[in-house]
């Protein structure tokens, strides 16, 4: 088994990635790329953002929407933060998705895209801010028999930081970390779907019970395979965000070498602020132990093995691939 060792993220962290040598043999039956997005879209939360309207980097509220990494038609990363301020991008709202596949589960990675990193603080534009924002969550889905599964927990993407969260009905107790509460739903298309939200300006997101925006300033947005939506203002509650997914060509993952958007694969290229935005595959909690799946961009490459340090509880639970395209497992 070969192993490669990189140093890159917001703060000195260790990066496992994968050589194809840890590719696995696939064991069973994978299901088609149109099943995983419809799985992708079934289990969508409803997302909840909230806006911050003061300040003059906030640009009255629309810093705070979230949008495409390539909403200006480019994917040059360093002309985001200027180019979100002009009134030709309405700032049209985006998931970006990814599913991995184990014989027992899926799990869904759900990533949401601001230009901007803020503060309305002046003397700490520097070193609060940057240009672009990724976070998000891994929606962990067992198969119970059912077309799409049922949505069991997830773990969510705080800065550098992750929550955990288990269903209302789940079985997962406290594993590696402790569950930081229960994750609610809310019906949309027939679907009681998980309730996620993420603050304003620095845009961490956990689940919706313990992240309510505050006051009445804030977005609802609610999945679409096909649409994408902007705001009509700071208090739209019917916003349709598009899935995107990771793996389509020309996508974020085929565009990790482009060093444009990225630099060292994974994290996004900036002109402004001292922080850095990583792409799913650098996610990582700084303090959660060296285990594999819990290194810089274990969400991605290792979920199983992530979910297995982060829960108890799990049932039968298997941490062999068979989809798995961040490993080469296709």
């Amino acid at each position: 088994m070969g192993w490669l060792i990189a140093f890159a993220s917001c703060q000195p962290t260790t990066t496992l990635v994968p050589t194809e040598k840890q590719a696995a043999p696939q064991h069973a039956s994978r299901q088609s790329n149109m099943f995983y997005a419809d799985l992708a879209f079934h289990h969508a939360p409803v997302h909840y953002q909230d806006v911050d309207r003061t300040g003059s980097h906030g640009l009255s509220g629309k810093a705070d929407y979230i949008t495409a990494v390539d909403f200006d038609g480019d994917l040059n990363a360093t002309n985001n933060w200027n180019n979100i301020a002009k009134s030709n991008y309405p700032g049209k709202a985006v998931s970006y998705y990814s599913v991995v596949e184990t014989t027992t589960h899926y799990f869904i990675i759900y990533a949401f895209f601001h230009p901007r990193d803020w503060t309305d603080i002046f003397f700490l534009y520097y070193f609060d801010e940057h240009e672009n924002d990724l976070e998000g969550l891994l929606t962990i889905v067992r198969k119970d028999g059912s077309t799409y599964g049922k949505a069991e927990g997830a773990i969510t993407v705080f800065h550098t930081d992750f929550y955990s969260f288990k269903a209302a009905s789940s079985s997962l107790t406290n594993g590696r970390e402790d569950i930081d509460g229960t994750i609610t739903t809310q019906n949309y298309g027939g679907v009681a779907r998980f309730k996620t939200a993420q603050e304003a300006k620095g845009h961490g997101l956990k689940a919706y019970s313990k992240l309510k925006p505050g006051g009445d300033d804030y977005v609802v947005y609610y999945p679409s395979q096909t649409t994408s939506e902007s705001p009509a203002n700071i208090y739209d509650r019917n916003v349709k965000y598009q899935l995107v997914n990771i793996f389509d060509n020309g996508g974020l993952w085929q565009s990790r070498f482009n060093t444009q958007l990225f630099k060292n694969a994974k994290q996004f290229q900036k002109s402004v602020g001292r922080g850095t935005a990583n792409a799913p595959w650098n996610w990582d909690d700084g303090n959660d132990g060296g285990d594999l799946g819990l290194l810089a961009g274990g969400m991605a490459y290792y979920p199983a093995e992530l979910v297995d340090q982060y829960f108890n509880g799990l049932g039968n639970f298997s941490k062999q691939y068979i989809y798995n395209p961040y490993l080469g497992i296709e």
